[in-house]
C-alpha cells in the first residue's frame, strides 16, 4: 500500500492510499479520484518526502493491529447497515435517487462507466478503500 498526499485544482489537500502507483495512475485516468469536499476529478499528486528509516519511532506491531481492527469494525458496520446489491449497485442508486425506489443504504459494484452516469446524475457514491470493503453475503437478498 502506498499514501499519497493529493490536491484538487480548487486546492483542497487530502490523502489517499493506493495499491500501487500503477493503481493511483489507473484511477486518476478513469477519474474515480474525487476531492472529499467538492468531488472534483481533476487530482494531482502532492511532492512528498520519502519516509526513510532512521532514529525516528518505527511504527510498531500494535499500531497495524489497532488499524486492522478498526478496519474489521468499519467492514462489519457497513455488513449489518447496508444492503449488498452486487454488480446492480448503479441501477439501485439510480432508481432510488429518481424516486423509483424507497431509499436505503447500499453497497455493491459498478463498473467505470456506471460510476460516471451516477456522477452525471448527480448521485452521491464514494468507492471504498480496500481495507473497508466487505465481503459480499454468501446470497443476494
Amino acid at each position: 500500500m502506498i499514501r499519497y498526499a493529493l490536491v484538487c485544482s480548487f486546492g483542497h489537500e487530502f490523502e489517499a492510499w493506493f495499491s500501487s502507483s500503477n493503481d493511483f495512475d489507473t484511477q486518476k485516468e478513469q477519474a474515480l479520484i474525487t476531492c472529499p469536499l467538492c468531488e472534483d476529478t481533476d487530482v494531482s499528486k502532492q511532492i512528498m518526502a520519502p519516509a526513510l528509516k532512521g532514529t525516528k519511532r518505527k511504527q510498531s506491531s500494535s499500531d497495524a493491529q489497532a488499524f486492522a481492527t478498526f478496519a474489521g469494525k468499519v467492514r462489519e458496520k457497513i455488513r449489518s447497515t447496508h444492503d449488498y446489491v452486487g454488480d446492480n449497485f448503479a441501477d439501485e442508486a439510480l432508481a432510488m435517487h429518481r424516486g423509483e425506489k424507497d431509499e436505503k443504504p447500499i453497497y455493491g459494484e459498478t463498473t467505470p462507466d456506471e460510476v460516471k452516469t451516477l456522477k452525471e446524475e448527480g448521485v452521491s457514491a464514494a468507492p471504498l478503500p480496500p481495507a473497508f470493503v466487505p465481503t459480499p453475503p454468501k446470497k443476494l437478498n
